[in-house]
C-alpha cells in the first residue's frame, strides 16, 4: 500500500483493471488546495519544456513554459501555453506576428534554466535561428513550431494563450526533456 491507501500493480499489456474497495481512497484524507500542497501536486505530473521566442524590436525575447499541450485541435491545428501574469517575457513576445516554439530536448536543461532566468541575457551562448517572420528557435530541438497567437484567455493567476501552428519541423529520432518533481529527467526503456 502506497500513501492514501492506492495499492500499485505492475500492469501487463491487456490486462483488465478493477479497483476494490479497500483499495480506492477515501475522500477524508484529502487536504486543503492551498497553493504550497497544489505546487506538489502538480510537480508530480511530468511535462514537457518549451521555449517561446520571436525577435522583438530586433532582438531575441524568449521564456521557458512547461505548461504547454499539443493536440488542442488538429483542424485548426492548436496548442496552448500557460503563462502567468507576472511574466515579463509575454507582454513582449505578445507584439510579435509570430513565436517560435522549441520543444526542448534531453540535452537543454541548461537553455531551459537561462530562459527561465529573469535576467536580459537569456540568449547568450545559445545557438538559435530567426525566421523571416520573426520566429526564433533553440538549435537542436527536437521539434520547431512556428505560431501565431490565436487568443489570449485570462484564467486565474495565468492567461492561457492559444496559438495556431502555421508550419513545423520534426526530429522523430530525439527525445524531449521533461519536468517531474521540479527536476529535469529523460525518458528511459
Amino acid at each position: 500500500m502506497t500513501p492514501g491507501g492506492l495499492q500499485r500493480r505492475r500492469l501487463r499489456v491487456g490486462a483488465a483493471v478493477t479497483m476494490t474497495s479497500e483499495a480506492r481512497p477515501d475522500a477524508s484524507s484529502l487536504g486543503a488546495a492551498t497553493p504550497e500542497a497544489l505546487r506538489d501536486a502538480f510537480a508530480s505530473f511530468p511535462s514537457g519544456v518549451v521555449a517561446v521566442c520571436a525577435s522583438v524590436d530586433g532582438r531575441a525575447v524568449g521564456m521557458a513554459a512547461s505548461s504547454f499541450c499539443v493536440g488542442v485541435s488538429m483542424s485548426p491545428p492548436l496548442v496552448l501555453v500557460s503563462v502567468q501574469h507576472t511574466s515579463k517575457s509575454w507582454p513582449l513576445l505578445r507584439r510579435a506576428s509570430r513565436v517560435g516554439v522549441s520543444v526542448l530536448g534531453v540535452e537543454q536543461a541548461e537553455v531551459c534554466m537561462r530562459l527561465a532566468d529573469s535576467s536580459a541575457e537569456k540568449f547568450v551562448g545559445v545557438d538559435i535561428h530567426t525566421t523571416s517572420s520573426d520566429s526564433v528557435f533553440i538549435d537542436e530541438a527536437p521539434v520547431w513550431l512556428d505560431c501565431a497567437v490565436v487568443d489570449e484567455i485570462p484564467v486565474g493567476d495565468h492567461d492561457i494563450v492559444l496559438l495556431r501552428v502555421e508550419s513545423l519541423r520534426a526530429a522523430a529520432d530525439s527525445e524531449p526533456l521533461l519536468y517531474h518533481r521540479r527536476t529535469f529527467r529523460h525518458l528511459s526503456d
